[in-house]
């Protein structure tokens, strides 16, 4: 269209509104006449057939009616969207559903980032640099160049050839044997954890969790209804001893390869416990397996799925190979919830991305995606060995460091500050314009006396995590000096 063109379109649908707006608050009342097209066209000083298209609009919704040689008369009567309610009844909104109800109760856990942070040891948050651009980039136009003749909707468990390519590698990677079939594409693994909770759990259903747990996790469950019971967690990994003894339950959540956020191994020993529980239970245990590709000083552990595929659900992501911005994982399921999840998957969103999935294939079936999956292990190998070596010259031992035998973040606890000076210690350390996240609510109940700090180092190099652990321990030193001269009578543990 040419700019005179898109001019008197833009007249036309100005005077359009005007004239509807006049109508709606009744200044022009059913049956009043409006002014001739001739006439407005003079008065406003455009064309008559930018009037008419107004006209034209304005019949069309009803607003007037117009005949060939009369007038356009009003037809609209004002306020008559409402005069079925009648004058005795009063809206009112619609409850939600106790679904909706319940998610609204819980934490908002939103991964903003914060602005003006000089050091942001955010967990969860791997380098932009670390992604493969030119890799991925080739795989997407690839997968472009792949496509067939007509656009249609993917299975919902995935693209075949990517679940028999994911099939080869878990077998590779992680030791598990299973068919392709039993593998669900999924969109990132907190999709895989909200459909374990729609297919396996009720209302009021007993769901058992670590304590401390992943809090989207404990927050899907609660969403659902769950009667949630938190089993503690000690350096090991989940206290077995402490599952519920009597009574069924849904499922239990565990990360059994690297306990977040604490960093356990659960041992052989508790695993086998672990699965003697669920078969007297009737329970299934879902397996988060969020960083397995990520061990430095051990080697990696055999998955749960690998000694039960009756009662485990495995789940896996790329979130921290490759970006969490993909929303890319799977699920490796029991043959008999082969379908159900399926269906599953189907009525939540049809199926994931298709043009990442195809690229991802190409990434699998080339050996790229493994290649970039070990340079990524040395390059955070090399971070937690800066972070690690840092804080320990700058605390000594005024600090406990744990889970750092793998994945991309460690807890520090303080050993001289208490729990209830948390959050005072987080806002000191962001005037310093340092980004720190505590590890007390992601406990449920027996939360920790000291205060701690889950501190994610994927997202920095080397010498940003010295810089920054350093203006850290400048930070706290600060702070503990403000709390060893308080004397409100909440004096610090120091």
């Amino acid at each position: 269209m040419n700019s005179a063109g898109s001019r008197r379109t833009g007249a036309a649908r100005r005077i359009y509104l005007d004239l509807r707006e006049q109508i709606s608050a009744g200044i022009y009342a059913p049956g009043d006449r409006l002014p001739s097209s001739r006439a407005l066209a003079v008065e406003l000083g455009v064309s008559r057939t930018t009037i008419t298209a107004a006209f034209d609009q304005l019949v069309s919704e009803g607003y007037i009616s117009s005949h060939q040689g009369a007038a356009s008369l009003v037809s609209y009567i004002a306020g008559e969207k409402t005069q079925h309610r009648g004058p005795s009844l009063q809206w009112t909104q619609r409850p939600m559903s106790a679904y909706a109800a319940r998610l609204m109760e819980l934490p908002i856990q939103y991964a903003a980032s914060r602005p003006g942070l000089e050091f942001d040891f955010r967990y969860g948050d791997i380098a932009a640099a670390d992604f493969p651009t030119l890799l991925w980039r080739r795989a997407m136009n690839a997968a472009l160049l792949r496509r067939r003749g007509s656009l249609f909707y993917e299975h919902p468990a995935g693209s075949a050839l990517l679940r028999q390519h994911l099939q080869s590698y878990l077998w590779r990677a992680r030791g598990i044997r299973c068919g392709s079939d039993q593998i669900i594409v999924v969109s990132g693994s907190q999709q895989a954890l909200d459909l374990c909770a729609r297919v396996l759990v009720d209302n009021g259903d007993r769901v058992v969790i670590e304590n401390p747990c992943y809090a989207m996790a404990r927050n899907i469950m609660a969403a659902v209804g769950a009667d949630i019971i938190a089993v503690s967690c000690d350096d090991a990994g989940l206290v077995v001893e402490d599952l519920p003894r009597q009574g069924q339950s849904a499922l239990a959540y565990v990360t059994p390869s690297h306990q977040f956020p604490l960093g356990g191994v659960l041992p052989q020993s508790r695993r086998e416990a672990l699965l003697t529980w669920a078969y007297a239970a009737g329970a299934y245990v879902v397996e988060d397996d969020y960083d397995g590709e990520y061990r430095y000083d051990v080697k990696p552990i055999p998955p749960l799925f690998q000694s039960d595929q009756d009662r485990v659900i495995y789940v896996g992501t790329v979130s921290k190979t490759l970006s969490p911005a993909l929303r890319l994982g799977y699920l490796v399921v029991p043959r008999p919830l082969i379908d159900v999840f399926t269906r599953s998957k189907q009525l939540a969103d049809r199926h994931s991305p298709t043009l990442e999935q195809e690229a991802l294939t190409i990434l699998l079936e080339s050996g790229a995606y493994e290649r970039h999956v070990r340079k990524m292990r040395r390059s955070n190998a090399d971070r937690r060995a800066a972070l690690i070596s840092t804080l320990t010259s700058c605390f000594g031992e005024k600090i406990d460091i744990v889970g750092t035998s793998a994945g991309l973040h460690v807890v520090v606890w303080f050993r001289d500050i208490g729990a209830q000076h948390e959050a005072r210690l987080i806002e000191a350390a962001q005037e310093a314009r340092i980004g720190i996240y505590p590890v007390s609510p992601l406990y449920l109940e027996r939360k920790p006396d000291l205060a701690g700090l889950v501190l994610g180092y994927a997202a920095l190099t080397p010498d940003e995590l010295r810089r920054g652990a350093e203006k850290l321990a400048l930070a706290v030193h600060g702070f503990e000096a403000l709390l060893s001269g308080s004397s409100d009578g909440e004096a610090a543990q120091i």
